[in-house]
């Protein structure tokens, strides 16, 4: 899909819905569409939408292997509500062997060299493989999480991964996440209430300060241009 035609669909979908969104794509792709939940509060309410306007459909999480507990107890708990089950990708065991013998467990307080190496082995491999047969998937970025996402769009072409890239929330505030969640009793993340608007691993995850970037407590000993893992990096 070439850049005019990204442009097209952004204008197309400039005042629709999320749900008007996700259906369009949805019955394009059909099976070559998945959900790539972090199980953030706007993955779930992604999911939510995805599964009213079809049982079909394919979501899938990446294990880490050093997420917070109460991650684990919620994918859990989607999986019996929505009545569906997530597809769970790990790293590959070998080469989180490896890192962790050259450069320690905690290897990411040291450098944003060895942050980048974890986030590739732990993240970006197993989510190559997560991708494999896609033409789309769908994420719950939204503009006003992050300096770094500021330039993000309903529709972008997902260069490092060769597929198109679809973001049904965008231009959603936190408090129209919150109310669509409180509308249909969604389950979510207990830490969302403790101060942590934006979860990942839990050695790198912080709850944020009263007036803080909502996204300050991913990776806090880093510069903010610097928090991503690098799943959603592109170009401006």
């Amino acid at each position: 899909m070439n850049k005019d035609e990204i442009e097209q669909l952004n204008e197309r979908f400039s005042n629709s819905s999320p749900q008007e969104v996700l259906s369009y794509f949805m019955q394009l792709f059909e099976n070559r569409i998945a959900l790539a939940s972090s199980l953030s509060i706007e993955d779930q309410v992604i999911l939510h939408m995805m599964t009213q306007i079809s049982k079909n459909v394919r979501v899938f999480t990446l294990d880490t292997g050093r997420l917070f507990p109460e991650t684990y107890a919620l994918i859990d708990e989607t999986n019996r509500s929505l009545g569906i089950k997530i597809e769970v990708y790990f790293p590959d065991y070998q080469q989180v062997e490896k890192m962790v013998k050259e450069h320690g467990i905690n290897l990411f307080y040291h450098s944003i060299e060895n942050r980048k190496l974890c986030c590739q082995i732990r993240k970006i491999e197993p989510l190559k493989r997560a991708l494999k047969g896609l033409e789309a998937w769908v994420c719950g970025l939204r503009k006003d999480q992050s300096v770094t996402r500021f330039y993000t769009q309903m529709v972008e072409w997902d260069d490092a991964n060769q597929l198109l890239k679809i973001n049904p929330l965008v231009n959603w505030s936190e408090k129209q996440v919150r109310d669509y969640v409180n509308q249909y009793n969604i389950p979510y993340n207990p830490l969302h209430d403790k101060g942590f608007p934006s979860i990942g691993c839990q050695p790198c995850t912080r709850a944020i300060k009263e007036g803080e970037d909502v996204r300050a407590g991913r990776w806090w000993w880093e510069t903010p241009e610097h928090k991503e893992c690098g799943l959603h990096l592109k170009d401006k």
